[in-house]
């Protein structure tokens, strides 16, 4: 098998040879430039895999040395070197398309686990047989095919994503589906939601604890950071972590080490990490409630989560796999969507975006009969379609109780109108008796 070839750039004749023996010591082999006219005739005359750059050499700037690669006919990963707390250039050149970065001195540690995972970028990956991933991110629309393009490339980079979008529109299955394509597949894909942990244990449910270090700390316990060691941390809904655990998380996604309550000792830890939120962190940064520098640390690249009602001609194919799936799962023959559902499905707002369309179909399979579900079947709130329901926001939980008090005058005013009569005021509204009645249930009108 033939040993990868790595491009060394410093100016730092020591530094290159630290690297050097480091990455021979790998059964890597290197060759090393002092400058940037030195390196791009190495680059011309040899076939590397990997390059390791300063970001300060004699001759310019390691920046342009990440563009003139990423852009040439045979790009490779580029980690480059920056001096210790110059965050704002190694992220600077990871959203130019550098793989990953190293601060000074560098932590050989951290360099053997870099280097380790660029190389993995030249090896098959079972999530590469379909690129694309429509089997499980649906949808043919640009909004999908571009944000599907997206992940494939952020994939092979080690940079911080930052994934917005509504709630219910499938950002987790974005930072997974960036996991399965990236170098660490093989590795844990740990999923948190960080308004779910109480905060007098975020800490340590984050870093660990060691035996004894508080009331309680029966016996060691691994954080997440450690848990997910070599793989991908997700930290879902990260607006709601608590300023003071904000600054420990900066200064570990710097370092790239942890400290364990009760701990004297950091251990390096190799960790991307993915973020999200339907909050809007910008605002919040403004306001003093979210952290600027991790703001920026965590959002090296922004990817956002289009919401359903954006997207309307993928409801279709959509709703046929939700409903495939939910047969499935109960054992029962698929039904089809009568074309005045699926109009109405299309027409729809949907707040609640696509897990509020599988919530819409299990509720559906459980009312229809025959074969077919009808318009009828669906239970869509009443007044979604109202004028004023556009100036709430859909992301948040208050457009959805604003949806139901519509709906409730409504069925209310009905009611009144006839008297009461539940099978007259169904047929004013146009529902089933079985529909009216599910609806006075869920509003607590029955």
């Amino acid at each position: 098998m033939k040993m990868p070839l790595t491009l060394i750039i410093d100016d730092e004749p020591d530094i290159r040879e630290l690297l050097e023996i480091t990455l021979n010591r790998m059964n890597i082999r290197t060759l090393s430039a002092e400058n940037i006219h030195s390196a791009k005739q190495l680059f011309a005359q040899n076939k590397f895999d990997l390059c390791l750059t300063d970001m300060k050499l004699p001759d310019g700037d390691g920046l342009d040395l990440v563009d003139f690669i990423q852009h040439s006919q045979n790009p490779i990963p580029v980690a480059v070197i920056s001096a210790h707390g110059n965050m704002d250039i190694a992220i600077q050149a990871m959203k130019k398309g550098a793989f990953d970065f190293l601060s000074k001195p560098v932590d050989l540690t951290v360099l053997r686990q870099l280097v380790s995972n660029a190389l993995k970028l030249s090896q098959p990956n079972p999530a590469e047989k379909d690129r694309r991933t429509r089997h499980i991110l649906l949808g043919n629309s640009a909004l999908m095919r571009d944000i599907r393009n997206k992940i494939e490339k952020v994939a092979r980079s080690q940079a911080p994503v930052y994934i917005s979008g509504e709630s219910g529109s499938g950002k987790e299955l974005i930072a997974k589906l960036i996991h399965q394509q990236s170098p660490r597949y093989d590795a844990p894909f740990i999923a948190v939601n960080c308004g779910a942990i109480p905060h007098e244990l975020i800490e340590s449910e984050f870093f660990g604890h060691k035996k004894g270090s508080f009331t309680g700390a029966n016996a060691d316990k691994k954080g997440l950071f450690q848990a997910a060691d070599g793989g991908t941390l997700f930290l879902d809904e990260i607006a709601d972590l608590p300023l003071n655990l904000q600054v420990k998380l900066l200064r570990s996604i710097q370092e790239k080490k942890v400290r364990s309550i009760g701990d004297s000792q950091e251990v390096a830890i190799n960790v991307r990490i993915l973020s999200a939120t339907h909050k809007n962190l910008g605002q919040m940064v403004a306001e003093g409630t979210f952290r600027q520098d991790l703001y920026y640390r965590i959002n090296v690249i922004e990817l956002i989560a289009p919401p359903l009602r954006a997207r309307t001609t993928d409801i279709q194919e959509l709703a046929q796999h939700l409903l495939s799936t939910l047969s499935a799962d109960n054992k029962q023959l698929q039904p089809s969507l009568s074309p005045q559902a699926l109009s109405a499905l299309q027409k729809y707002h949907f707040p609640g975006n696509v897990r509020e369309l599988e919530n819409i179909l299990e509720r559906a399979l459980a009312l229809y009969d025959g074969d077919i579900i009808e318009l009828d079947d669906l239970n869509l709130p009443i007044g979604s379609d109202h004028p004023k329901a556009e100036k709430y926001n859909s992301t948040e939980l208050p457009l959805e109780d604003y949806l139901e008090e519509i709906e409730r005058e409504a069925l209310n005013k009905a009611l009144e109108e006839n008297r009461w009569n539940k099978t007259a005021t169904a047929k004013a509204l146009g529902l089933s008796f079985r529909s009216l009645r599910y609806r006075l249930k869920k509003l607590g009108l029955d």
